[in-house]
């Protein structure tokens, strides 16, 4: 049974991230979409970077630009949803990180005071699903888009996927 995308209460946007690796050529893509309650894309993006070092800076560099476009899209309730485990509880924390993110999560943490109200959550990645085949599909492409009110051609499927149930 497929999982569903649930949508944030009231005004709230739900912006998820996810990052895809490539190893052999240290570099990495991020997929972001944001929704309103409605589950209605307000904005879905995607960039490349090089010499990234590991799956888990990837992640990271995902979620520090979620962090970003809240603030430049001027949305002052988000919730943050990704499935690094390991990063939402980077974020979540208010101690210093000395990890081989920590340059990332200190970014992250010096944003995150501009929200009236900011929440890091961990998802599933089949709840993740439209923010990994964005990754995944830039990392293979080299693609970078900023949306506004849509997603790329190739996430149009998983986007239906999302809103749809299998038979028991």
């Amino acid at each position: 049974e497929l999982i569903k995308w649930s949508g944030p209460p009231g005004s709230i946007v739900k912006i998820n991230f996810d990052g895809a690796y490539d190893g052999c050529h240290y570099k990495s893509a991020s997929g972001i979409v944001s929704k309103n309650a409605e589950g209605i894309a307000i904005l879905s993006y995607s960039e490349t970077q090089k010499e990234v070092p590991s799956t888990f800076a990837a992640e990271a560099l995902a979620c520090r630009k979620v962090v970003q476009i809240g603030i430049e899209m001027q949305w002052l309730e988000i919730i943050i949803e990704g499935d690094s485990l390991a990063i939402i509880k980077k974020c979540q924390s208010k101690s210093q990180d000395r990890s081989q993110v920590g340059g990332y999560i200190h970014d992250i943490h010096k944003i995150i005071d501009k929200f009236n109200n900011i929440v890091f959550k961990y998802t599933l990645r089949s709840e993740n699903g439209l923010a990994h085949i964005l990754a995944t599909e830039s990392l293979k492409k080299t693609e970078e888009f900023y949306l506004l009110k849509n997603v790329s051609a190739y996430a149009e499927k998983q986007k239906i996927a999302n809103w749809m149930r299998e038979p028991d």
